[in-house]
């Protein structure tokens, strides 16, 4: 019976940072030998492919695009070349595949399938804004978007809160750049004083920049520069 290949995850940068800096070479190897791969975004996954190098043109790699409407059926031709022991790459937009991306579903079929999925190091920036915020890493929990509408974000930060006070949980959660500012003002105008919050802003990027102090002292400085750069957010209710 011929071995089966294998799924391999692939984490992408965060920033424009050298890869050198954030993925070991064994998994740049790894990454530049496949020939296909399954990408939310085919053009992102292209630019990773000629940032990392590859031993084959970027022509001659397929890149199947997964979005909101692809059914089981198509994932399941996707990794079809798994049979018979063809390697297929997944990776996100950005960060490691699968946490907080619609990567899982392809990860969650292969495991059905009975294929080997295998998990590579990379940047993960949830993950690292939790390392660097100081807050309670060993309870946590990663919310994803807030509402958009300002006084219902308002009132889900405060749930949050809420049950950060109960559990000693970090909350963690993200919001489209763009909008960053206005999440920031919510938080700090919304959350009790004493509440600790980590600003992570363009993790591994040039103008990375991560502060953790408590909502009171955000509101007596200055706010920091965050319109349409990447940001994690961290807060823990004491």
């Amino acid at each position: 019976m011929a071995k089966t290949g294998q799924l391999h995850l692939i984490p992408v940068g965060l920033s424009d940072a050298d890869p050198a800096g954030w993925l070991p070479p064994l998994v740049r190897q790894t990454a530049a030998r496949l020939t296909t791969y399954i990408a939310e975004n085919a053009k992102t996954a292209r630019a990773f492919l000629k940032q990392i190098g590859t031993d084959h043109a970027i022509q001659d790699i397929t890149i199947h695009t997964l979005g909101r409407r692809t059914s089981t059926t198509e994932i399941r031709q996707w990794l079809q070349p798994l049979k018979v022991g063809e390697h297929i790459g997944l990776v996100s937009e950005a960060g490691c595949p699968a946490v907080a991306d619609p990567g899982a579903v392809v990860v969650g079929l292969a495991h059905q399938l009975g294929y080997q999925v295998v998990p590579h190091v990379g940047p993960s920036s949830i993950l690292m804004g939790l390392m660097a915020s100081g807050l309670n890493g060993q309870q946590f929990v990663f919310h994803g978007y807030a509402p958009v509408e300002p006084q219902a974000r308002a009132q889900q930060l405060k749930s949050w809160e809420t049950q950060s006070r109960k559990l000693n949980q970090t909350q963690i959660l993200i919001e489209t750049p763009y909008r960053n500012e206005a999440m920031f003002r919510t938080l700090t105008g919304s959350l009790h004083g004493h509440t600790r919050l980590c600003v992570a802003r363009a993790v591994t990027g040039q103008d990375e920049w991560i502060m953790t102090q408590s909502v009171q002292a955000w509101q007596s400085g200055r706010p920091p520069k965050l319109a349409r750069i990447p940001t994690l957010f961290l807060y823990l209710a004491d």
